[in-house]
């Protein structure tokens, strides 16, 4: 059977700052060969939320051939 999701995108975590579930923003951090490292972040308050590794290295790949 094939997989149904390949990735998994949070739309909403928990806050312990704002104390109840908030909207996050996905900000990329590193672009590297093996995938790309990103933050999720409060949308309200800006806290640091989680954390999540895309093993698709889209952006690297992109990065190399500017050069």
């Amino acid at each position: 059977m094939a997989d149904q999701f390949q990735e998994w995108e949070a739309a909403e975590l928990f806050c312990p700052k704002c104390g109840q579930a908030r909207p996050v923003k996905k900000k990329i951090l590193l672009a590297l060969p093996g995938g790309d490292k990103y933050d999720y972040v409060c949308a309200v308050c800006g806290e640091l939320l989680g954390g999540k590794l895309d093993h698709q290295p889209n952006n690297f790949s992109r990065l190399i051939r500017k050069k």
